[in-house]
């Protein structure tokens, strides 16, 4: 079939001056020949870790194999070694000079809220910053607060998730100690990304975030000019088709689909298991409970009592090992499930935002290519200035898929290796317990032997 009326689409990435963009709705052989449009194979899906080829460190080299590594202890640690992972400072290709933390969570109870509050702690040697340290108190909505503000004021730009505001009420205690305790370590990791990122990290939003003792959030001026900025884009897009996707976003946006439905998949799977985990605990241990009681009725002599009173210490060993995997699970497994589910959400969004920018500026340019073919009217500059928002949004897109894709797979490896640990580590311990008893049964007691060469 000829391509004579296929549209042409938005070019995705490299700056162009307004005469060389070609419209969407020009014919394939009218178009100029120094602007096509991408090639599917031009590499740009395969960079967007979507192909089955081997990954690649910064180097060009492929990425070693996961293992288990020995610490200055002697134990093995929950690591992995591969190309370039060991120094962390390298892995988007900068040197760190900003670190942040959040712990040592607090109660606050007044007569109107109760609420947490976390500490949050910096030290840099930036130039912006007036001191090298300082140490603020922040509640969750501050936090809310500085995301809202870093995705307004730099929306082309893949903003980290926080973790979920609200819980439902009646099965989730939010002033319990772990519950506090996993929300603190996710406004830790949303924290310590941003402070990560080559932009986000010099947004004046987080340097007031850090500094300041009394935030002057103005949230509802922030709202108000954000759904100003979307009703905007709505006007001037509302209802319309792109007339091309480039291919590499598709791709990112199939990607995303299926890799949001495989971690909700896994995380509903790790819950299920940690309830009959929970159920098969409190069996376990009435099943040890017996054994115990028995082994005090036998008052006649040892030769029964120690192998009963065996056979409930190995049990309880394997309940306090059954309960130490359940709980890694909950603690370090299923959150970053979680957070990279919130993660491909936040990405989803961005892609959106990119799809109204390439729409606004191709409703524009069709608006002016027809003016010009009626009346001359040349092409106004604003016109010039959505193909710039648009290209921005796709080279800054790509830089944070590009990242978002070396976190996962480092994120990933470590808590694969850190799972495997903790599974061979339970079975070790019921192992080891349950030879124990094995070598007790086994050992005649004195009166037997002594019986027995009579």
């Amino acid at each position: 079939m000829s391509s004579a009326g296929a549209p042409r689409g938005l070019a995705s990435s490299g700056q162009k001056p307004i005469t060389e963009v070609i419209h969407p709705l020009l014919p394939a052989e009218e178009a100029p020949t120094s602007a096509t449009a991408p090639d599917p194979g031009d590499g740009d899906v395969e960079e967007a870790g979507l192909t089955n080829s081997p990954t690649s460190n910064a180097d060009g080299h492929e990425d070693g194999s996961i293992g288990r590594v020995r610490g200055g202890g002697g134990e093995d640690e929950d690591a992995i070694v591969s190309g370039d992972e060991d120094n962390d400072d390298h892995c988007h290709g900068e040197l760190h000079d900003l670190f942040v933390a959040v712990d040592d969570p607090k109660k606050h109870v007044s007569a109107m809220e109760t609420y947490i509050t976390y500490r949050v702690s910096t030290r840099t040697s930036r130039v912006e910053f007036d001191l090298p340290e300082y140490c603020v108190r922040r509640r969750y909505q501050d936090f809310d607060w500085l995301r809202g503000r870093l995705e307004e004021s730099q929306p082309t730009h893949l903003v980290p998730p926080l973790p979920e505001k609200f819980v439902m009420k009646g099965v989730v205690d939010r002033f319990s100690e772990d519950f506090v305790e996993t929300r603190m370590k996710a406004l830790d990791q949303f924290l310590r990304r941003v402070a990560e990122h080559p932009l986000l990290s010099f947004n004046p939003h987080l340097l007031l975030f850090l500094t300041s003792k009394d935030l002057n959030k103005r949230q509802g001026l922030a709202l108000l000019a954000k759904v100003g900025e979307s009703v905007r884009q709505a006007a001037v897009a509302g209802g319309y088709r792109l007339r091309s996707r480039p291919p590499e976003f598709t791709a990112m946006s199939d990607y995303l689909d299926a890799f949001s439905q495989k971690l909700g998949t896994l995380d509903r799977i790790a819950q299920r298991i940690l309830r009959e985990q929970t159920e098969y605990l409190a069996e376990f241990r009435e099943y040890g409970g017996v054994y115990s009681t028995w082994a005090t009725s036998e008052v006649e002599g040892p030769e029964l009592r120690r192998p009963l009173q065996g056979v409930a210490g190995c049990l309880a060993t394997c309940c306090a090992a059954l309960e130490d995997l359940s709980e890694s699970t909950s603690r370090e497994f299923l959150p970053v499930l979680r957070e990279y589910i919130l993660y491909a959400d936040a990405m989803k969004s961005v892609l959106k935002r990119r799809d109204q920018s390439q729409a606004e500026y191709e409703v524009r340019l069709e608006a002016a290519f027809l003016r010009k073919q009626e009346d001359g009217t040349p092409v106004p500059l604003e016109v010039e200035r959505c193909q710039d928002r648009a290209e921005c949004f796709n080279a800054d897109l790509k830089a944070d898929w590009e990242r978002w894709n070396t976190d996962k797979r480092r994120d990933f490896r470590r808590l694969l290796a850190s799972a495997a640990n903790r599974n061979v580590q339970y079975y070790e311990k019921c192992q080891a317990s349950w030879e124990s008893l094995i070598a007790l049964l086994q050992h005649r007691p004195l009166e037997e032997r002594l019986n027995g060469t009579n």
